[in-house]
């Protein structure tokens, strides 16, 4: 059993009230419904949208989708499409020279502008001071080109251009939209100054995952000094008006065109649709292609931003247990004989929650291990076992100890990883039990435990539920998490802790909303404390011919053994029946369970965090893992098929196949040394190693591209309530050839 967790971190808000429809609301979310479900995976060229007008003012676009100020006695001038980064400003201008000002554009909002004049042959110039760049006439230009970046917007979309298009800094059209409400369908929240940054996030999402991730954004104005709330949306289902302030945008044009691999053969490649809305790219041709590591790069630790509200919940009395089950040792029953305890678990939003929300008073400090996790409706999750809440932080004073649960879970809000940063990570509205930063937990806890722990954690024993895999999706909406239900024991006398394993507890996660993820306990013990940990170090979703994301196919649970991995499997509608399962025998599925001692394996090996996944890039399966051997280092193998799979949703793949089946059929290549993670600062070995499926959108891994997110965690040898935190959750970029 690996060592005692503890951290977690939060950042999130909500608002939003009821309703009232007008014309152009009503004629708004009518469009939004439409928008929903149009294809939006292909550019609409700016050159073909002519001209257009915007408050009585007019532009053109020319062929090379590069604005141009079309009258020259028009006193707002309007510019769209940008990717210049100077800034210099020279008087009188000269060719190839940028020109910064302060003009009026669209929304009849004062915006700094930043033109460049490229080197035309029929380009010509007229001098003029900086104060006359706030009139159009500046510049007399037969076909100039100008590129204009617009940096801040002072004035407010709303209500003036309610239902009105505009282009974004990055030249992409959106519709505005005011006071309508788009529930859950979130991407990372952001925290940003203006209306303007928050559509320039959704841009930079569409840029980097090089597919529309993002179709909308909603704007919540007033909330803090420099510092508002940007809610960016993967879909746009369910809106509703508000008497709220909001100020939102739909994207009408496509914010990013296909993205083709760096490598030759990724030219002549096949690509379809995951069903996640990434485009899955397969090598040509029909034999395996040899994985191989190209590059790595370390982000460093990930960063806490606790939300900053809660659900302000009156809960029932928690059960009192009879005397004779508040004893040293461990009693099953606990886990499988009571009801779920209401106040533990992530509370969801809804209509019932949505008035309870009210202000943390602190800003609480998290100190926890574990952070695997995984892509589920449109959030990255990091799943925590052991997490310790503590007051406020700083460099100078220890925050003061708060509560301890088991598990915690957190969204990855800016996604710097995309960029090479490292991650912020925020625990959600609904994790929070009380205004100072109390969890709630992630896995519920049957009252039976919760009661246990309320009265014997304070002489060391407790029931923990610990999640230690990535999660296996079930299709687009959910996924499963087998995590061990563990009896911990601290002798009082030695200090000495003992984990003992009493079976495992299947979760259901949910996700997409600012709740936060949301495991339900499906199953409170579906598997017992005598037989393989089945699930507890992962499993394959084998997608059927509908696609990934769909609801056919196989779902396959690892058993993590002395000397290897052992296979189980059932299909995806019957992961919670226990009697549904088949189970590798070693030559044929049977019904009859492996036992501990099974020698049946899929693989051999002594793992001890294990992800297994295929790569439509090399036409076969890789297995990314760590060791019992504690030497801080991911390895890799793959699978030695004697040609390249495809899955039967894949462009010439076979329809009835069950493409994950082939790690049945063929051996497994070698060991190959994936990255070195170094030890943490306490200088003990680095453990909880993890892929991050999807991260990357169209350049992951399992989309066909080369990026890949590993997550790991570092015990510090630090005090818990410090800044740095006992352990530290780290990540890393790999790049694959």
């Amino acid at each position: 059993m690996r060592p005692f967790p503890t951290s977690s971190d939060a950042f999130v808000t909500i608002f939003f009230a009821a309703i009232v429809l007008s014309f152009v609301q009503a004629r708004l979310l009518s469009e939004l419904h439409r928008r929903h479900h149009e294809q939006l995976h292909h550019a609409r060229s700016i050159s073909q949208a002519g001209s257009g007008s915007h408050n009585g003012s007019r532009f053109v676009v020319d062929n090379n989708g590069l604005a141009l100020v079309n009258n020259p006695t028009d006193s707002h001038p309007k510019t769209v499409k940008s990717n210049f980064r100077s800034s210099t400003l020279t008087s009188p201008p000269s060719q190839n020279t940028t020109l910064t000002g302060t003009t009026h554009d669209f929304q009849d909002s004062k915006l700094e502008l930043k033109l460049r004049i490229f080197d035309e042959p029929n380009l010509s110039l007229k001098e003029r001071n900086s104060e006359s760049m706030l009139k159009s006439d500046i510049l007399s230009f037969r076909g100039a080109k100008l590129e204009g970046l617009i940096q801040r917007q002072s004035g407010p979309p709303c209500p003036g251009t309610n239902g009105t298009t505009f282009p974004s800094a990055a030249g992409i059209e959106y519709l505005t939209i005011c006071n309508i409400n788009i529930p859950g369908q979130d991407l990372p929240f952001e925290s940003v100054a203006t209306f303007q940054d928050c559509i320039a996030q959704c841009d930079s999402i569409n840029s980097k995952a090089g597919e529309d991730n993002c179709l909308a954004v909603v704007f919540v104005p007033g909330r803090r000094n420099d510092a508002n709330d940007c809610y960016l949306k993967y879909a746009i289902n369910d809106a509703t008006p508000t008497t709220a302030t909001l100020y939102g945008a739909i994207l009408i044009s496509s914010a990013t065109t296909a993205q083709s691999s760096e490598s030759p053969a990724a030219a002549s490649s096949t690509s379809t649709s995951t069903g996640y809305g990434a485009s899955t790219v397969y090598a040509p041709g029909s034999s395996v292609i040899v994985p191989s590591i190209a590059y790595s790069q370390l982000h460093g630790p990930t960063q806490n931003q606790p939300s900053t509200q809660y659900f302000d919940v009156t809960l029932p009395a928690d059960l009192t247990l009879i005397q004779s089950l508040l004893t040293v040792g461990i009693e099953t029953d606990l886990s499988i004989e009571y009801p779920i305890s209401p106040d533990t678990g992530v509370l969801p939003f809804n209509s019932t929650t949505e008035p309870l929300l009210a202000d943390l008073t602190d800003t609480p400090h998290l100190s926890r291990d574990g952070g695997k996790g995984g892509l589920l409706n449109g959030q990255h999750m990091f799943i925590f076992c052991d997490t310790g809440s503590y007051s406020t932080t700083t460099d100078n004073s220890n925050g003061n100890f708060l509560a301890f649960v088991s598990s915690s879970v957190a969204t990855d809000t800016g996604m710097n990883a995309l960029y090479g940063n490292p991650i912020y990570l925020e625990d959600n509205i609904g994790e929070w039990s009380d205004n100072v930063g109390r969890m709630r937990g992630f896995s519920p806890l049957t009252a039976g435990e919760q009661g246990y722990n309320l009265v014997m954690q304070g002489q060391g024993q407790r029931y923990a539920i610990w999640p230690e895999s990535s999660i296996i999706p079930i299709n687009s909406q959910m996924a499963a998490l087998l995590a061990p239900i563990v009896y911990d024991n601290v002798d009082e006398t030695t200090s000495v802790a003992t984990f003992t394993y009493t079976g495992a507890t299947l979760l259901t996660l949910t996700a997409g909303t600012q709740a936060g993820p949301i495991a339900d306990r499906a199953v409170d013990r579906i598997f017992e404390e005598n037989e393989v940990e089945w699930g507890c170090i992962g499993g394959i979703r084998s997608w059927g011919p509908s696609g990934i994301g769909g609801n056919d196919g196989t779902v396959y649970l690892m058993g993590n053994v002395r000397g290897g991995l052992l296979l189980a499997k059932t299909s995806p509608n019957s992961v919670a029946d226990r009697s549904s399962y088949q189970y590798w025998t070693g030559t044929s599925w049977s019904y009859g369970m492996q036992p501990p001692t099974s020698t049946a394996y899929f693989i051999s090996g002594s793992f001890m965090d294990v992800d297994v996944f295929y790569s439509p890039r090399h036409l076969t399966f890789i297995i990314v893992y760590m060791t019992i051997y504690a030497d801080s280092t991911f390895y890799y193998r793959y699978l030695l098929a004697d040609q390249g799979i495809l899955p039967p949703f894949a462009p010439g793949g076979d329809q009835s196949s069950d493409y994950v089946a082939n790690i049945l059929q063929y051996a497994w290549s070698n060991e190959f040394t994936l990255y070195k993670t170094g030890t943490g600062l306490s200088g003990h070995y680095t453990y909880a190693g993890g892929v991050h499926q999807g991260y990357f959108g169209a350049d992951d891994i399992i989309n066909g591209g080369t990026k890949m997110l590993l997550s790991w965690t570092a015990p510090t040898g630090q005090n818990p309530a410090s800044e740095v935190s006992e352990y530290q959750i780290i990540t890393a970029e790999i790049d694959w050839n």
